[in-house]
């Protein structure tokens, strides 16, 4: 089965895809406008009805697992020796991060850009704590459209603080890795762990990459073998989705290049050559996403030349066709008028005579046509 009658049912005009690209790329904010800096309002789609916290407090010879049913559980543990990690799912709570926010002495301003769903991936340096945001992107399967979800995380003393805008268990591999004591992870701190929060958000880059190499190779056949509008169409939507790709990556680079420049007290010299090696693996993933780009803007042309040497063809045989029949038509046209005296008529052999000229000159001229490659 072609790739375009796998995708066909389920894509949306390419008018709608995008207005869908710029209401992704450029988000309005107006519910804030008019209010002071710090203030505390949701900025974005709400994608969970309740929000869940989940709480992990660990060292090597010690793990607690909560879920939390409301904020106030994590406030014992803003004093324990252990690492803690909160992790919350859902963040239109406004109440509830205000009281994790006045509890671990938070910023509003920190807690207005972590409600703010559309911020750019950056990081900020506080003293007590390091506040980083990203995008954690998945492909969908029904639409194979790359969707966002913005993942905030605060890096404090003994202490990591993530927060989701949905309840997909995006660091389910970590989560494994703390209960089964696997790896460095439960023998490092806070540190560490936000490297790997930071790692496993990375890796899943990979993931949309291969899924839309996989996508550019199946759509390069078809361009080839038979170029169609639907074809055309898919690799404008490709096109729309590595842009949306890029937006995301690219700024995740001078996060990352800050973390490994160690300019927080917060990371030990040990973590910084993990973190560098996130880092390269943001740099491969922003390459191989210009690749991409490259790729499908050459698929473009290639879809443009192969429409264009198909008509081609068309045009060919259509003319020799027609130049074919132009002598046919001359013979036809001279003994097809109406004039007295034309001595041929009276012959008895001249239908078949003139059949058999037309025939002559017919494949007279094929013949040549093949002779000089025409055909």
């Amino acid at each position: 089965m072609h790739l375009v009658e796998i995708v066909e049912g389920c894509k949306p005009s390419p008018i709608r895809q995008g207005r869908h690209l710029l209401r992704r790329l450029i988000r309005r904010t107006s519910k804030k406008t008019g209010l002071p800096p710090g203030a505390l309002v949701h900025v974005g789609e709400r994608k969970v009805e309740t929000a869940k916290v989940t709480i992990f407090d660990y060292h090597e010879d010690h793990l607690e697992q909560r879920e939390a049913t409301s904020i106030d559980e994590c406030i014992p543990f803003k004093e324990t020796p252990n690492v803690t990690w909160i992790n919350i799912s859902g963040i239109h709570d406004v109440q509830a991060l205000q009281t994790l926010g006045d509890c671990y002495g938070i910023h509003p301003l920190v807690l207005e850009d972590i409600l703010n769903t559309e911020q750019r991936p950056k990081m900020e340096d506080f003293g007590d704590y390091v506040f980083i945001v990203l995008k954690m992107l998945y492909l969908e399967r029904e639409t194979s459209e790359i969707r966002a979800e913005q993942i905030s995380i605060i890096l404090g003393v003994n202490f990591v603080i993530s927060f989701q805008e949905t309840d997909k268990d995006v660091f389910k591999s970590i989560r494994d890795r703390i209960r089964n004591a696997r790896g460095r992870i439960r023998r490092r701190g806070c540190d560490y762990l936000a490297y790997a929060l930071l790692d496993a958000v990375v890796d899943s880059y990979f993931i949309i990459l291969e899924t839309i190499g996989g996508r550019l190779e199946d759509i390069e056949d078809e361009i080839i073998q038979e170029p169609t509008a639907e074809i055309l169409q898919i690799v404008y939507q490709i096109k729309r989705e590595l842009i949306f790709l890029r937006k995301s990556v690219w700024p995740l680079r001078e996060v990352l290049a800050a973390l490994a420049r160690q300019e927080s007290d917060l990371i030990k010299q040990e973590t910084v050559a993990y973190l560098r090696d996130v880092y390269d693996h943001t740099i491969q993933v922003a390459d191989t996403n210009e690749s991409f780009r490259d790729l499908v803007s050459g698929m473009h042309d290639t879809y443009l030349s192969s429409v264009s040497n198909r008509m081609n063809e068309v045009m060919k045989v259509l003319t020799i066709f027609a130049t074919i029949f132009i002598p046919l038509t001359f013979i036809a046209g001279i003994y097809g008028m109406n004039f007295e005296w034309m001595p041929e008529l009276a012959w008895h052999w001249s239908y078949p005579a003139l059949w058999g000229v037309i025939l002559v000159v017919g494949i007279s001229m094929l013949l040549y046509f093949r002779s000089k490659r025409w055909l």
